[in-house]
């Protein structure tokens, strides 16, 4: 097997509903954090936080904006969107010492509940920014489905397996 060094992302565009945001500075990726509870009683040394599967808190994806355009202003309204980000990884080949670009696209569905409009100075990017509260993700890497989660419709699959099918089954869905 050869030696693959992924090193950077080599470059990526946002879509929003199909169409591109070329404005965009940069993006910064939700975290996956668990809703949790603590367990303690009886039987257990201590306690434990657990986690409800498939249950997440709030997740962001959070667009930043080099100039005031009419895509950032097209956000502030209060319409669901699907943001469709998309980038190819540089990998190297240590062995053979040849590049390889693997795609890599983060599918995102929300609603932008935060827009800061930046600043006007002379010379500088506005430095704004809007915050997408995510019901849907799904991260795909060469082709193939890495993680998809589907707030709204109980479903969270990694790497193939999906975690919420008995929920589902048991709720009658």
């Amino acid at each position: 097997m050869a030696n693959q060094i992924p090193e950077k992302l080599n470059d990526f565009r946002v879509y929003f509903n199909g169409n591109d945001l070329a404005g965009t500075a940069d993006i910064k990726l939700p975290s996956f954090e668990n809703i949790t509870e603590t367990v303690k009683g009886a039987g257990i040394a201590g306690e434990y936080e657990s986690p409800n599967i498939g249950h997440f808190q709030s997740m962001k994806l959070t667009i930043n904006w080099r100039v005031l355009n009419e895509d950032v202003i097209s956000l502030i309204a209060p319409v669901v969107g699907s943001f469709d980000c998309r980038g190819v990884n540089q990998v190297l080949d240590a062995a053979t010492g040849q590049y390889t670009m693997v795609p890599c696209r983060v599918l995102v569905r929300g609603i932008a509940n935060k827009n800061e409009l930046g600043k006007m100075e002379k010379g500088s990017p506005y430095d704004a920014s809007s915050e997408v509260e995510i019901t849907y993700i799904k991260i795909d890497m060469n082709g193939k489905t890495l993680v998809e989660l589907d707030k709204l419709n109980y479903k969270f699959v990694v790497n193939g397996k999906d975690y919420l099918e008995d929920v589902r089954k048991a709720l009658g869905m």
